[in-house]
């Protein structure tokens, strides 16, 4: 990574890609003093609109990076999928936070598996499965039912699908593309969670309250803070999230995607995914605490000092999906909802394009996010009861 020091209010942060997650950057960060420019090749990306400077260029088009990487101070991306070789271009001109080696983690399941169960956090069973002669010791490894993944470029329920015992697991595969795959036991869970969480350059660690999330058609639809579940099981969030920032030496906001499994005094989680990005999770955090996860990720990609997020009481944030934004004028008068249009031209199933943040109570500033000490993360936990089972 190139030299890198603290930014001055006005220094220009680049933003790789062009959606919600980098129009929320933007306008973080411009309530701070800071500029962004964005770089991005869909013509209609709703960042574009909220920033000084836009280029519309294909990610491998070296000239635009060049020129890019000249009128900014440092870079960041809203999505993991950015193409290596532009990582590894443009980080060799300008600091790239998180840096680029993150991405050779996060952006393959089964290497994020490894690296995940290599720091003694527990995640799901799973196996690799890159030839058809894979796929049976595979099953007979994890069992069924079971969940297939495409290693790489999966997101919202896409690459994946579920297994069951009745089922032709090889046409699976085919129906995939016959690509390389992680075969992953399905998750008996009592609820799924997640913790947003920023890493300073000087390696602090702040996260926000662990957030319990429900999800339609594989799509994050409602999310809800404080989460059901024990102060044990928060504060493991918490490590866990801690502990793979550390490992990954990551600068900026991340989100870690759990299970809860257990009941009672065995509740425990499960790692599913990490998210080397601000998060759709996260989104509550805009209107509903003192600091949002998108001004964390400016502060830690700009060198400044984390804010200490304050919960401003029960919240609801509620995803606005496809044509649900056409009815944009119910929430507006709606006591404590802040509706976010995101700008987005045209309405598509599935599409994310705005949301909703309830304050459904205020409450005293609540639970100051600070790490508690570190403590022994459970790698062995048990399953119990009331199971639901989802295969993200």
């Amino acid at each position: 990574m190139a030299d890198f020091t603290a930014l001055k209010p006005g220094a220009t942060i680049g933003i790789l890609g062009g959606g919600q997650l980098a129009r929320m950057i933007a306008l973080a960060a411009a309530r701070i003093g800071l500029k962004c420019h964005v770089f991005a090749p869909e013509p209609d990306s709703c960042a574009f609109g909220v920033v000084r400077r836009a280029t519309l260029a294909e990610y491998d088009d070296e000239a635009a990076l060049a020129r890019f990487a000249e009128e900014v101070d440092v870079i960041t991306y809203e999505f993991e999928n950015v193409p290596a070789d532009t990582a590894a271009f443009l980080s060799s001109r300008k600091p790239v936070l998180p840096d680029p080696s993150v991405l050779a983690t996060t952006q393959d399941r089964l290497t994020e598996k490894d690296f995940v169960t290599s720091l003694g956090i527990a995640t799901a069973p799973y196996a690799g499965i890159a030839s058809a002669a894979e796929i049976l010791p595979a099953i007979r490894k994890i069992g069924l039912p079971a969940v297939l993944k495409t290693r790489r470029f999966g997101y919202d329920g896409k690459g994946q699908i579920k297994i069951g015992p009745k089922d032709d697991a090889a046409r699976a595969w085919r129906s995939l593309g016959e690509a390389p795959c992680i075969l992953e036991g399905f998750v008996q869970f009592t609820r799924e969670v997640s913790i947003v969480a920023a890493r300073s350059a000087d390696g602090e660690v702040v996260s926000f309250d662990i957030t319990e999330n429900e999800h339609s058609d594989h799509i994050l639809k409602v999310s809800r803070v404080p989460a059901r579940v024990s102060a044990s099981v928060g504060k493991e969030g918490r490590l866990i999230a801690q502990k793979i920032a550390e490992a990954l030496n990551y600068v900026g906001t991340l989100a870690v995607e759990l299970f809860v499994v257990g009941d009672g005094k065995d509740e425990t989680l499960l790692v599913n995914e990490i998210a080397p990005r601000v998060h759709n999770s996260g989104h509550w955090t805009i209107d509903g605490a003192t600091v949002s996860q998108f001004e964390q990720h400016v502060r830690a990609v700009a060198g400044w000092p984390l804010g200490k997020p304050l919960r401003r009481g029960r919240i609801e944030m509620i995803n606005l999906i496809g044509t649900e934004i056409d009815d944009y004028s119910k929430w507006l008068g709606v006591p404590k909802a802040y509706l976010h249009n995101y700008g987005k031209p045209a309405a598509r199933p599935g599409r994310k394009m705005g949301h909703v943040t309830k304050v459904l109570a205020e409450e005293p500033a609540a639970k100051d996010a600070k790490v508690a000490p570190k403590a022994k993360i459970k790698a062995t936990p048990k399953t119990k009861a009331k199971p639901k089972g989802r295969g993200k």
